[in-house]
């Protein structure tokens, strides 16, 4: 029954209101005076795995990564059940997870980056060293346990970032969540929003180390806040896509941006990039109303990571990308980490990955020479 119910949620969600919106009334992304070497991106879970492959694939403007229960670059080795059973548990029904200490094959994923790299598929794979790197692990995450984000910490020291350029944060009480200080449900459960109560700020601990070393400036009363601006995602997919990908490239029509005040007033200001796991796109219609009520998951993940009460005072735009549920590729609504879009998913050819860039590329395109 729950199969069917989730198979009905799917398809329902690819019909949603936001599916069907009107790109004449809903407006592009704004061109801000935005410096693209401090350009960022983190993200949870399949957002994890995104985050880390826009990382390594345009390294050359992505000045830091932060991933929470997250893996290796091209960890699934184009195999979805490499993906759900070596680099997480998620393989359904019931089946066996096969995460070890080793079970991502660091040494293979190294050597594929750098060829990748030597074949020009992804930017120079020198960049990385000089990128920051944070990592967020809960020791009661049962579908990525921490030995996979452990292997990924072991990928960026044999690709050369120092260790004094990679931050560690395991929380002995987390699940599989999006730490905060008190929104969502307990740290210790993996459960829809997939955001937990974990005394932990995880926004404030990724920005504050990307964007490091000094702090970051909280708000205040009298700070002035910025806005969110929902986009319209159609128009930064590739246009030279193949004609499959029409509907098929788990991109939603609508994506969302938050704008601090003094960036919309065009002081110079810098973008981080934040990935919603699976289950937290606001289409995703989850199987029990979602906090504050309502049919779809909606901006559950956007207003509530923690993300853009630390933008305002840290000149920090912070553009959210959405994917949205595929019935029989994509019934969750995850980003592509293991190779539903096509076999170049990971690199500059993948289409949610030009997609993003080209979103990147427009948010920059206002920059002071």
């Amino acid at each position: 029954m729950r199969a069917i119910l989730c198979i009905c949620a799917t398809v329902l969600a690819t019909l949603s209101a936001s599916s069907f919106a009107d790109s004449t009334t809903i407006p592009p992304l704004p061109a801000l005076n935005i410096d693209i070497t401090q350009t960022s991106v983190s993200g949870l879970s399949s957002g994890g795995f995104m985050a880390v492959q826009l990382g390594v694939a345009y390294s050359s403007i992505i000045k830091g990564v932060g991933v929470v229960a997250g893996g290796p670059y091209y960890c699934s080795q184009d195999s979805v059940l490499i993906a759900t059973t070596k680099c997480s548990c998620t393989l359904l029904p019931g089946g066996a997870c096969e995460v070890t200490p080793t079970s991502t094959d660091v040494p293979k994923l190294v050597s594929f980056t750098q060829a990748s790299s030597a074949s020009h598929g992804i930017d120079d794979v020198a960049n990385i060293v000089a990128q920051r790197v944070i990592t967020i692990s809960g020791a009661s995450d049962a579908t990525v346990p921490s030995p996979v984000v452990t292997q990924l910490q072991a990928y960026y020291a044999a690709l050369g970032v120092p260790a004094q350029n990679i931050s560690k944060i395991e929380l002995a009480n987390a699940g599989h969540t999006m730490p905060t200080v008190n929104y969502g449900v307990a740290c210790e459960k993996s459960e829809s929003p997939f955001i937990g109560k974990c005394h932990v700020d995880g926004a404030q601990a990724i920005l504050g180390w990307i964007y490091g070393p000094g702090a970051l400036a909280p708000t205040t009363a009298s700070t002035k806040k910025g806005s969110y601006i929902r986009f319209d995602q159609t128009r930064y997919l590739p246009a030279d896509r193949p004609a499959s990908f029409t509907w098929t490239t788990g991109m939603d029509t609508t994506g969302w941006l938050y704008v601090p005040a003094a960036c919309n007033a065009g002081q110079a200001c810098r973008l981080h990039i934040v990935l919603h796991g699976c289950e937290q796109g606001q289409d995703y219609l989850p199987l029990e109303s979602p906090p504050g009520g309502g049919l779809l998951f909606g901006t559950t993940f956007v207003r509530h990571a923690g993300y853009a009460q630390w933008a305002d005072n840290n000149q920090i735009v912070v553009l959210f990308p959405q994917a949205v549920s595929i019935p029989g590729l994509n019934p969750d609504g995850c980003w592509d980490w293991w190779g539903y879009t096509g076999d170049h998913f990971a690199d500059q050819q993948g289409v949610q990955m030009r997609t993003i860039r080209n979103m990147i590329d427009r948010l920059v395109s206002g920059a002071t020479p």
